[in-house]
């Protein structure tokens, strides 16, 4: 039975499967025109609704933007995922792990429904990737104020968030950095290795999580969506047997495992398993408003007020001299605490004086330090401890059992 899904990846609205999309914007009355970067030109409605797919097959859609239309097979897909997100020399194990979780994650996203309603495209997007985050604000937050003193902002980013749309091309579902970006004779041997193979738990695809480090534990959906888990996605330890103080598998800094398992860029990031964060006093308080848009004077103190059993924050306190502000879940804390990305929201604060010695928040101090662990969510997966157990012998059936516990593999 066909059918009618949205599906968004910024390279289809680019018209081409490659990465980097429109960087100017032109309004020509009732639609808009957006250029990527080759210099092609895309007409996109000024109210979007969405990107319309229609299923023509097994794992393969014909996909609508306007009068325009390409296909592409949900097979080709993944070998853009897999090179995108790590290297493609990694083990033929692990290559067919995270083929299948990655598969089952588009078709999880593809059978979704949606309720689609037309918003306008603002002035101020230009370009493809600002479309999908104007698109992306909009969706799944929770703000009020208590009082003038206290702000709250719970917000989580999944693939709802795109109610026009199924899946973007960035990490916040899944990298797809185009058809060129598909490198190596192994990362197709092993995803032909695992055709149509998907995790299903009671008969239903699993809603397959993953991400690049889980600190030693794994985390449960809730901690970093809407308020619902799975079975199959628990807070387990990432240690043989999920036994307790054991040696987690993603503690390693093995550059041959590293260098096998990161794309280059990646492997910029050493400090993946723990990690610190320092700020002035100043520094911090203007980043929380620079990246919040909201002003809280001086930033006294920040108070974690609800944690995962991984420890990752997904409601914090961030009390400054003017007000309070509230924000959560866990991708919204590491948004608003760095310029970029906090590598994850477990971590630990500490503030230090003048002269570097560790002070209670009460005390005056003048820089405070963030010592945390993991990068990334931490649900489901773990690549970094996926290609650990590839390595040491493990095949790709316990690999998922490991991070999915009770899930079965079936074939679409």
């Amino acid at each position: 039975m066909k059918k009618i899904i949205a599906f968004f990846l910024s390279a289809v609205l680019c018209l081409s499967l490659f990465a980097g999309c429109g960087t100017t914007g032109e309004n020509t009355g009732n639609t808009r025109t957006l250029t990527d970067s080759a210099g092609r030109q895309v007409e996109v409605p000024e109210k979007v609704e969405s990107i319309v797919c229609v299923g023509v097959g097994a794992l393969r859609y014909t996909c609508y933007v306007g009068a325009q239309d390409l296909v592409i097979g949900v097979e080709d897909y993944l070998l853009s995922v897999i090179s995108s997100e790590m290297s493609a020399t990694a083990s033929e194990e692990f290559l067919k792990a995270h083929a299948v979780i990655s598969r089952s994650w588009v078709m999880a996203q593809i059978r979704s429904s949606h309720n689609v309603h037309a918003v306008a495209v603002p002035e101020q997007v230009v370009d493809l990737p600002s479309l999908m985050t104007d698109l992306d604000g909009r969706m799944n937050s929770v703000a009020s104020a208590s009082d003038a003193n206290v702000h709250e902002y719970v917000k989580w980013y999944d693939h709802e968030d795109h109610s026009r749309f199924d899946v973007c091309a960035d990490d916040h579902c899944q990298r797809y950095q185009g058809l060129t970006r598909a490198t190596g004779k192994t990362v197709r041997e092993e995803i032909d290795q695992t055709w149509g193979q998907t995790l299903q738990y009671d008969g239903v695809l699993c809603d397959a999580r993953f991400s690049k480090c889980c600190g030693g534990r794994m985390e449960k959906f809730s901690v970093c969506w809407e308020d619902k888990d799975y079975d199959y996605i628990q807070p387990l330890p990432d240690t043989p047997g999920h036994i307790e103080g054991e040696r987690a598998f993603c503690d390693t800094s093995d550059p041959v495992i590293l260098a096998k398992v990161l794309n280059n860029y990646d492997q910029e990031t050493v400090d993946f398993y723990r990690w610190t964060e320092e700020y002035g006093k100043g520094a911090i308080s203007e980043l929380i408003q620079e990246r919040s848009g909201i002003s809280i004077g001086v930033l006294k103190s920040i108070k974690p007020l609800e944690r995962g059993i991984s420890g990752r924050i997904y409601k914090l306190a961030l009390i400054g001299s003017e007000r309070t502000l509230i924000i959560g879940k866990e991708l919204e804390i590491r948004r608003t605490l760095s310029k970029t990305h906090l590598k994850s929201s477990a971590f630990e604060v500490e503030y230090l004086s003048t002269d570097g010695a560790v002070v209670s928040s009460d005390a005056d101090w003048t820089a405070l330090r963030l010592l945390g662990s993991g990068w990334g969510h931490g649900v489901g997966l773990c690549q970094i401890g996926a290609a650990v157990m590839a390595v040491e012998g493990y095949d790709y059936t316990q690999i998922l059992e490991h991070y999915y516990p009770g899930s079965d593999l079936e074939k679409e």
